[in-house]
């Protein structure tokens, strides 16, 4: 149980210090990566969305036993941006800058799944 605590409460970290700033960064993504954002709304949307998540994962890291159910769907979501990135840049429809840091997010699905693994049975700690 200590193992999922840590995993999800680094994510929690982790996307907190990630995402919070996107919301400032709006103008500074467009000159770096053009074209700039057309429709602000997507944007936004796709940033508080995962924002949101990240209150889930502490709330999982406060007892991973008790909200195991929820550790599947927290799976699914670290999969659901980088699938269709991957399958992006494998039509070169996007740039290489894009593609590193995606690959995160599969990393922490990795370690959600050994973390709902290792929950299935009680363990002492």
């Amino acid at each position: 149980m200590k193992f999922a605590r840590i995993v999800f409460s680094v994510a929690a970290a982790y996307g907190f210090l990630v995402l919070t700033p996107l919301y400032f960064l709006l103008d500074k993504l467009g000159q770096a990566a053009p074209p700039a954002v057309n429709h602000p709304e997507f944007y936004y949307g796709f940033v508080g969305l995962a924002l949101v998540w990240q209150p889930v994962f502490v709330l999982i890291a406060t007892n991973p036993m008790r909200y195991r159910p929820i550790m599947p769907i927290a799976i699914f979501e670290k999969f659901v941006y980088t699938v269709p990135v991957l399958i992006l840049y494998s039509q070169g429809k996007l740039a290489a800058n894009v593609l590193g840091p995606s690959l995160v997010d599969p990393i922490f699905g990795l370690l959600f799944l050994a973390a709902y693994l290792r929950t299935s049975k009680p363990h002492l700690t």
